[in-house]
């Protein structure tokens, strides 16, 4: 009888332990559909209640800008940029983060300014607004709804450089730098507030939208603004989507997932080719460009912001193949995708061209206005709303 017992007190630990490890497979197989489930806000967006709107002429709604954005010198920069960052808010409750999210600010002063915001430091004075960003989740899914949150989030963008160009601008030249869902907006600003005016677009060193997908024949020859054929060439558009070799699943699923501007509307690419301009020379080309072009790769997450990194030169060949840049594996392990798996669809803690952008927007500036080399004064101390979480971003 006892040993029925202890067989059977066995039986039941074999058993338990099986299912304890089919559940384990299946949670680790399906993990991309559980947390896709639980980020979802579960509720339509025509009748979600979104955060309340920035105020742009309160420093508080920017994550970056100058200590005294309507006056400047000539021991100023030469140049202005304005930052749409890319996506840090995942979801849940919402479709549209609010503009004071903890977890998302800290990923954003931490880790998304310094890799990404950072090339254009020693370029000219900073903005980067603070706006009410589509969810992570609003990516993962082609509902109307998800559609609805991101063109929400450009109504902020759009407002935040409206507020920029009448207040801070005032005829300065001025770069525009969009980042994965902040390139799908900073896309649709060119267009709409920078392209239709020639005086706009006079003042324009270049465009960078990141590891952005946009159709290639929006910036043919004849656009108001082109794809860059050169690095010593202004007005035009610098644009690619990463696929990188070492983890190439981001890539690929933000080219199979990837929505372009029609009209107003959000659609998807389709058949259309996209614009691929090789950040290693900031041309569009389809040629293989080898490692040693690659000026340096820089992480910088965690650094005190206005630092300069130590560069690791040489780290990766890239080069433009079917619609999305293809990128070696790189060479040092510290510029290696990290995380679970909703870190991997956003954009890495580093940033394999940080020193190749810096150089392209200085000398894109240098073209525009026709200076025999960029001009070495002090950088501008952009401050920011955050309160202290991050030293590098304290209001001063």
């Amino acid at each position: 009888m006892a040993q029925g017992r202890g067989g059977l007190r066995q039986g039941l630990i074999v058993g338990g332990t099986a299912f304890l490890v089919l559940f384990l497979v299946a949670a680790f197989y399906w993990r991309a559909d559980i947390l896709q489930a639980a980020l979802d806000p579960k509720k339509p967006f025509q009748t979600y209640a979104p955060p309340t709107a920035p105020n742009y002429a309160k420093a508080s709604s920017w994550a970056l800008i100058p200590d005294r954005p309507q006056r400047w010198s000539n021991k100023d920069l030469p140049a202005d940029v304005f930052f749409v960052h890319p996506t840090t808010f995942d979801g849940g409750e919402e479709w549209n983060g609010p503009i004071d999210d903890a977890k998302s600010d800290r990923l954003l002063t931490r880790v998304m300014l310094p890799n990404y915001a950072g090339p254009f430091y020693r370029v000219g004075r900073l903005f980067a607004p603070r706006y009410r960003q589509a969810s992570l989740y609003s990516q993962l899914t082609n509902r109307d709804d998800a559609r609805e949150a991101r063109r929400f989030a450009y109504g902020d963008v759009r407002a935040s450089f409206q507020y920029y160009m009448d207040h801070y601008n005032q005829g300065r030249p001025f770069l525009i730098v969009g980042v994965e869902q902040g390139g799908l907006l900073a896309a649709r600003l060119v267009r709409d507030e920078v392209a239709p005016s020639r005086a706009r677009v006079r003042q324009v060193a270049g465009v960078y939208l990141i590891d952005t997908v946009v159709p290639e024949a929006d910036y043919g020859q004849g656009a108001a603004l082109s794809a860059c054929t050169a690095r010593d060439q202004a007005r035009c558009v610098v644009a690619w989507q990463s696929v990188l070799e070492a983890d190439p699943s981001a890539g690929l699923n933000r080219l199979d997932r990837a929505q372009v501007w029609l009209g107003d509307q959000l659609e998807d690419l389709g058949t259309r080719p996209a614009l691929c301009v090789n950040p290693l020379v900031g041309a569009k080309t389809k040629i293989k460009i080898e490692a040693r072009a690659n000026i340096g790769a820089a992480n910088v997450t965690g650094l005190e912001w206005g630092a300069r990194p130590a560069f690791l030169a040489r780290q990766v060949d890239t080069q433009c193949q079917g619609d999305g840049l293809v990128v070696s594996k790189p060479r040092s392990p510290s510029l290696t995708p990290s995380g679970g798996w909703a870190d991997r669809l956003k954009e890495p803690a580093f940033n394999l061209f940080y020193a190749d952008l810096e150089a392209d927007a200085q000398a894109r500036v240098v073209s525009l206005l026709n200076l025999p080399d960029f001009p070495k004064p002090a950088p501008p101390i952009e401050r920011s709303a955050d309160q202290g979480q991050t030293p590098a971003h304290r209001v001063r």
